[in-house]
């Protein structure tokens, strides 16, 4: 697509966005490839619609705040990049387009306390146990509250798990084959902390002695991807430092997170540290596709048959490109059955912080995901990413409630919680 992006007064994602632009030929493969085309119908909720809004807006022929509502509606899911003939690196123009326009929006002193309550609280997992704590209180009047209030309190579980510090290191079992540094997320640590455990017993069982940095960070990923570029550098820089650069690999167990790392050279595109943010990003691998390369030892079988739906998480299928490598690792338990389900390429709604700033979207997403998945029968889902897991569960237990799907729903499940539990030994109970 042709253009007249006045690059030099960009900086330097200047080009990187123009670049984006110019690959895109407007052929719309990637409309039913969008979670809010899907939903909203219309072709400026689309990404080839939004490439020639954000297009616009850099040229000056259209005004940013009338594009700002169709560039907020988007997920940043990136299904349009797998669905699209042409490699637009559409990650690489709404990224850098959402910090252009955060340094020159105006916002709602509603907004503003929103995102701050975000910033300050979910990277920050003692920050967010105390904030979770503090939103139950407040769930009585979440009704008077405004929509992006109300979403936060109600991603919010009644209670959270126990915290379970981590060890510097967790030793590999037998003769040592790898060893990796972890980055153990922020969310997680305080809504699933046993994944990370899940994810040390896993790796130790297979000969992995694992590294866990003690003065690493969030992955900056709710910043970056929310404009707010400047607190993302400074919490990449953080884990620049934070991760050694002597093992095999940089595991993520959420995919969001490691789709974040591998963005830590765009963050520091024509900087002093671009290299480094390079070779860092090299080193980062999901623990599915880390699993599937290290040919692990095939765990005990179930009992009986049982039937999963295994969802693809939008940061680790579209952003990072794994989708076989996790259905490989679980194919080795005997008697699980992976089924699919219908859009199952879709976004589930979750995104990052999308669900609390656009939470009518979010939620048709998500209850679109749950009706699929009850429709299947199937005993549990299976997913890579702790937002999915959240947003799933929720919309799972809703639909039950409201009687939409009468019975109990499905367990979500991360993949290494599976594992975990079949190196364990199966129970009825663990299902």
């Amino acid at each position: 697509m042709k253009h007249t992006i006045p690059v030099e007064n960009l900086g330097p994602m200047g080009e990187v966005m123009a670049n984006a632009v110019e690959k895109c030929v407007h052929c719309g493969f990637c409309l039913p490839a969008c979670p809010t085309y899907t939903v909203l119908g219309d072709e400026m909720d689309s990404p080839r619609g939004r490439i020639i809004l954000m297009k616009s807006v850099l040229e000056g022929s259209v005004e940013l705040e009338d594009a700002l509502v169709y560039v907020d509606h988007c997920l940043g899911c990136l299904g349009c990049v797998t669905a699209c003939p042409s490699g637009v690196p559409y990650g690489e123009l709404i990224t850098p387009f959402r910090g252009y326009a955060e340094n020159i929006r105006q916002r709602t002193p509603i907004e503003r306390l929103s995102r701050l309550l975000t910033r300050e609280t979910l990277p920050y997992p003692s920050r967010f146990r105390f904030a979770a704590q503090v939103g139950n209180l407040a769930k009585p009047i979440s009704k008077m509250l405004p929509k992006q209030f109300e979403a936060m309190l109600a991603l919010i579980p009644e209670s959270l798990p126990a915290s379970e510090p981590l060890p510097g290191i967790y030793p590999a079992q037998g003769k040592r084959k790898a060893r990796v540094a972890l980055l153990i997320g922020c969310v997680q640590q305080a809504l699933a902390p046993e994944i990370n455990w899940a994810t040390l017993r896993v790796l130790s069982l297979n000969g992995v002695e694992v590294v866990i940095p003690e003065d690493q960070t969030c992955c900056g990923g709710l910043a970056l991807h929310s404009g707010d570029h400047a607190t993302a550098r400074s919490m990449a820089l953080t884990n620049l430092r934070a991760f050694p650069t002597d093992i095999d690999a940089i595991l993520t167990n959420a995919a969001g997170c490691g789709s974040t790392l591998h963005e830590y050279p765009l963050l520091y595109r024509s900087n002093d540290l671009q290299d480094q943010a390079l070779q860092f990003s090299h080193l980062v691998t999901d623990i599915s596709a880390f699993l599937d390369h290290l040919q692990i030892e095939p765990p005990p079988p179930l009992p009986e048959p049982e039937t999963f739906v295994y969802h693809d998480a939008c940061h680790l299928a579209h952003a990072q490109g794994i989708t076989a490598e996790p259905r490989r690792v679980l194919g080795k338990i005997e008697n699980l059955n992976l089924i699919s389900i219908p859009e199952g390429e879709l976004c589930c709604g979750s995104a990052g912080s999308y669900s609390l700033e656009q939470p009518e979207i979010s939620s048709k997403l998500g209850e679109r995901k749950a009706h699929f998945i009850l429709a299947t029968g199937a005993q549990g889902v299976i997913t890579g990413n702790i937002g999915c897991i959240v947003q799933l569960r929720t919309y799972l237990d809703q639909a039950v409630s409201s009687n939409d799907h009468p019975g109990t729903p499905p367990t979500v499940w991360h993949t290494i919680q599976i594992l975990d539990r079949a190196y364990q030994g199966w129970s009825r109970s663990l299902l």
